[in-house]
């Protein structure tokens, strides 16, 4: 019997350590993941490589939260050179926009004037922030937005940053794998520690302000 997948099971399944994904955008059917290793990025070991630490402190971008999540979803959805066929279908859209109007998912934007250049969004539950999906059209557009990211994390009390797989591209900052038995373990300590505040952080903040969090966080955990 086929279950039809509501927001609610949705959070479930993320508090059980599982997610879904398409075989492709024109693909009507959802499965479900569950990795038997897992990428997460420490939030008190994330690394700011020092050009792209310029680059968060010129602020060249204006950078939001949570105002344009259907731009922000068709930006990650959307083919681009060097990248295979999306896995967000039409299924996956609805489904968190529903969870972005409960307020369990969330954006962080790079805007350049009136343009969406590049951005992220995931799922928040309890104190862990389930990384989705990212994406950019300008120079280290969706990199800026991860700053920000983790430093919005870190104001807001989150405890675990899941970035489902490890990948080139996430190793940069510190991105590590662990097991499956491990990863549960940190999932259940993060969701019985009441919820974080992705607002606490504001509606914007300076890239300056941001790297400063990240730095004090770190020494901090120390």
């Amino acid at each position: 019997m086929r279950v039809t997948i509501t927001p609610d099971i949705l959070l479930r399944a993320y508090a059980a350590g599982v997610f879904p994904m398409s075989e492709g955008a024109d693909d009507p059917g959802l499965f479900w993941v569950d990795p038997d290793i897992r990428g997460i990025i420490p939030l008190d070991g994330f690394h700011v490589p020092r050009r792209l630490a310029r680059t968060v402190r010129q602020d060249i971008y204006d950078m939001r939260t949570d105002t344009a999540f259907d731009a922000v979803i068709a930006g990650c959805a959307s083919a681009r050179e060097g990248r295979g066929d999306t896995w967000i279908n039409t299924r996956i859209r609805a489904l968190y926009g529903d969870l972005f109007r409960m307020g369990h998912v969330h954006t962080i934007e790079a805007w350049s004037g009136s343009e969406l250049v590049g951005g992220l969004y995931g799922v928040s539950l309890g104190r862990v922030f389930f990384g989705e999906s990212m994406f950019h059209t300008a120079t280290d557009a969706s990199k800026v937005a991860l700053v920000h990211l983790v430093a919005r994390l870190i104001a807001g009390g989150y405890q675990l940053l899941d970035t489902q797989f490890q990948t080139e591209h996430l190793s940069q900052f510190g991105t590590s794998e662990v097991d499956r038995k491990v990863y549960q373990q940190m999932l259940s300590l993060a969701l019985d520690q009441g919820e974080a505040d992705w607002q606490a952080a504001g509606p914007s903040m300076t890239g300056g302000d941001a790297l400063a969090l990240i730095a004090a966080h770190a020494i901090k955990q120390a």
